[in-house]
């Protein structure tokens, strides 16, 4: 191969590395951060404390940006363990969040009414697909309790 031959193959390589590179963040960046699904809870607590029927309407409705991102939304149930809101599906209201479990068995409804104290963000992990998708990764929900509701907003860890 000649010096030409060699600069022009090594330039198609650092343009498909690059390429490769770039897709890569893009694809990373088509999924919420645990960051992102923090302040996405943050909001939600703080609206659902100004104005909770508003704020349940526009979480149900799937259209409000504070309320839906990619693949980031908040989910409520009121106290009796009964979805209230669910930003990816609002068919879930009126259905139990307190019994639903992971893919894996993990009963995370119930860990989430026990585990959540107003004022704090506790962690419940479990197996769940990405949205369109239907082999299980992990999955986490940041969630605590807003009066008598219990919010959490969740990301897949793996990315």
């Amino acid at each position: 191969m000649n010096r030409l031959t060699r600069t022009a193959v090594a330039a198609v390589f650092a343009t498909g590395l690059a390429a490769g590179t770039a897709a890569g963040t893009a694809l990373a960046q088509d999924f919420g951060t645990p960051e992102e699904a923090r302040a996405m809870l943050e909001t939600t607590v703080a609206a659902m404390a100004s104005d909770r029927a508003a704020t349940l309407a526009a979480i149900n409705s799937g259209a409000d940006p504070r309320f839906k991102d990619r693949d980031l939304y908040p989910f409520c149930g009121d106290a009796e363990g009964m979805f209230i809101a669910h930003g990816a599906n609002a068919d879930l209201v009126g259905q139990s969040l307190r019994d639903l479990e992971g893919k894996a068995g993990t009963a995370l409804g119930e860990q989430m009414y026990e585990q959540a104290t107003a004022g704090e963000i506790v962690e419940v992990g479990y197996m769940w697909p990405r949205p369109g998708e239907e082999e299980p990764t992990d999955k986490v929900s940041l969630a605590t309790k807003v009066g008598d509701d219990v919010c959490a907003v969740g990301y897949y860890a793996e990315s």
